[in-house]
């Protein structure tokens, strides 16, 4: 006997293209960054696989006990077309209207910088950062390895930007050094394994949220082990497991003074037949609706 959709209702039925007075509206944009990629990717769109993944989970989270359907509605607002190209104007019109948190998928990491710099409004300075991510995007020039480089320049304050999970023989003590002298805390990897992870994110949200700051959440999934995410150019053996990054990703999303999280450096390509990493990409998204679905005030 077939399943009844309504006994079992697939994650992709919480994508809508209106809110609903009864739910609580996540907004959700499409990006899909990669010209100036530092290492070449295809043009093949991560957004469109996500959520076309969706349709494979279910909407129930066990351990809240409360199934999203009931709970949540992801207003859809497409994907930018050659979101690599000067949308600035776009983007801003976009995401600084109403105060629904935002979910981006990338695409490389070149969105963080455009869509934080977008929603920040010219206030780059009252807002902060965190970043889970190998690579620290400290980089001259504009591309996927520069974009926290950008944000300090045009007046985010190092003081409140936090790198979680950055990755040894991925970075360069010049990058590292300057991060630090700008303000930047770093928590590399392997201060993780000896760390409580929910006590780390706590100290990030107090660093990037202080007196109520608005925060900026980059989730570049190469952070984790390559073995879980082939899909990810850079991402290296002996990286964050994929359910330390599902529970770190629910965690930050329950903070309402994260904004936006965007999901970047995913190259469809490179991915295995199994989808593992584009499904991890889903689920990634379904673990910050159930975060913000609890949010704490």
């Amino acid at each position: 006997m077939v399943n009844s959709p309504d006994r079992w209702p697939a994650a992709s039925t919480l994508l809508a293209s209106s809110s609903r007075p009864d739910r609580i509206a996540i907004k959700l944009l499409g990006a899909h960054t990669y010209r100036t990629s530092v290492t070449p990717r295809s043009a093949a769109s991560t957004p469109v696989a996500v959520r076309a993944a969706l349709s494979r989970y279910s909407t129930y989270v066990f351990d809240e006990d409360i199934d999203l359907a009931d709970e949540v509605i992801i207003v859809d607002h497409g994907d930018l077309e050659e979101a690599d190209l000067d949308v600035e104007g776009q983007l801003e019109a976009l995401l600084v209207s109403g105060d629904e948190p935002w979910l981006l998928l990338g695409g490389d990491n070149a969105i963080t910088w455009r869509a934080m710099r977008a929603l920040a409004a010219g206030e780059l300075g009252r807002w902060g950062l965190i970043t889970l991510d190998a690579h620290l995007d400290m980089r001259e020039g504009v591309s996927n390895g520069s974009p926290v480089r950008q944000l300090l320049d045009e007046g985010l304050d190092g003081n409140h930007v936090v790198q979680i999970g950055l990755a040894d023989f991925s970075n360069s003590a010049h990058y590292a050094a300057e991060a630090r002298h700008r303000g930047v805390t770093i928590i590399p990897r392997s201060q993780l394994r000896s760390s409580d992870l929910m006590g780390v994110l706590k100290d990030a949200l107090a660093i990037a949220g202080a007196d109520g700051r608005p925060v900026y959440v980059d989730i570049d999934v190469d952070v984790c082990d390559r073995s879980v995410v082939p899909g990810c150019p850079a991402a290296a053996p002996g990286g964050l497991s994929a359910d330390e990054l599902r529970v770190a990703v629910r965690c930050l999303a329950r903070d309402a003074r994260v904004r936006a999280i965007d999901f970047t450096e995913i190259d469809l390509e490179r991915d295995t037949a199994d989808e593992r990493t584009v499904r991890l990409a889903a689920l990634l998204l379904l673990e910050a609706a159930a975060g913000i679905a609890r949010r704490i005030p």
